[in-house]
């Protein structure tokens, strides 16, 4: 029985999801929206869930406790508390979201999706809307 287990192991040893995780927080960060498998989407989302909470504070207490979530990735540490903390500033939670998409990876038939930030700037959005207008 699974009672009161949270974590999803993903069919990877300890190491290696720790490795992943960290890996995907920080590209969320940097790209703020990223395309992966729905049960990766979900088991990250309370990592960067706290991650963002964590930036809306600027403290260096605060960022020394992101950096060592993200692995010592001071790019998307600086990015976290730059930018996206003070965006969510007022935001009480929930700011990411899990956009299920209709296509399934070859190789081993997931479901993929979009998993991205509530609130994005202006900037990439123009870029997004850009691209599908080209295609």
């Amino acid at each position: 029985m699974r009672h009161r287990v949270k974590t999803r192991k993903l069919s990877r040893k300890p190491a290696h999801r720790v490795a992943m995780m960290r890996n995907m927080a920080a590209a969320i960060i940097e790209h703020e929206r990223i395309e992966t498998t729905v049960t990766k989407a979900k088991a990250m989302r309370p990592m960067v869930e706290k991650l963002v909470t964590l930036s809306k504070e600027k403290n260096l207490h605060n960022f020394r406790r992101a950096l060592a979530l993200l692995g010592n990735n001071r790019q998307a540490t600086q990015k976290l508390f730059d930018v996206l903390g003070p965006r969510f500033k007022e935001r009480p939670g929930g700011y990411t979201r899990i956009l299920k998409q209709n296509n399934y990876r070859l190789g081993d038939n997931t479901q993929l999706a979009y998993f991205e930030f509530v609130e994005r700037s202006e900037k990439e959005v123009e870029v997004e809307v850009e691209a599908v207008a080209a295609e």
